[in-house]
């Protein structure tokens, strides 16, 4: 019995010691010198998204007004107001989207302001009378588009919207209308 409990007591040690040694080799076969310098290396670029402006205009609206001219409107664009915004701004995206189920073929007219009102871009958008596809169009700006710039220093965009028809024609879709939307991408470098 002593001889028993005596192989037992040596088959746990062995089991304990062979569990040590492999531990061992496990640890020292898949281990290098670690390089905490690598944060410095580390570039995070994140991408912000917002929206600019959405405009709507009824049909009966446009036939209301006379002239050309049937809707002007500036919005304000103070996204370049804060330092740390503008220092780290590498690209951004403006995207649009423009739907017309009017009777009235239309052209839409975005004019970049700066602060003394000096026209720094123009985007112009054509649109035939419904039924058509909604436009959508994305303009880049940074390393793969116009300039950066141009956005930097915008501090308003004016929105001129142009029947290119007549005032008395009606559309027999439900709610006929013109929307456009916009909305912006930019990504910033926080390094």
């Amino acid at each position: 019995m002593l001889l028993h409990l005596n192989s037992k007591v040596a088959m746990k040690g062995v089991r304990i010691l062979c569990l040590l040694l492999f531990g061992f080799l496990l640890v020292t076969s898949c281990s290098e010198s670690q390089d905490f310098d690598q944060i410095d290396a580390l570039a995070v670029a994140p991408t912000l998204e917002t929206s600019i402006f959405y405009v709507k205009a009824q049909e009966s609206l446009i036939n209301r007004v006379s002239g050309l001219s049937f809707y002007t409107q500036e919005f304000n664009f103070d996204a370049f107001e804060e330092p740390f915004f503008t220092k780290r701004v590498i690209s951004g995206v403006i995207s649009y989207e423009l739907e017309n189920t009017t009777s009235k073929p239309i052209e839409i007219r975005l004019e970049f302001l700066d602060e003394a009102e000096n026209i720094l871009d123009t985007e112009v958008f054509s649109m035939d009378a419904a039924p058509t596809s909604v436009l959508m169009r994305d303009v880049a700006y940074g390393p793969t588009g116009k300039s950066l710039d141009i956005i930097k220093i915008t501090s308003k965009i004016r929105l001129t919207a142009i029947n290119l028809g007549d005032n008395s024609s009606e559309s027999n879709l439900v709610d006929p209308s013109i929307v456009l939307r916009s909305s912006a991408k930019f990504t910033l470098e926080l390094r």
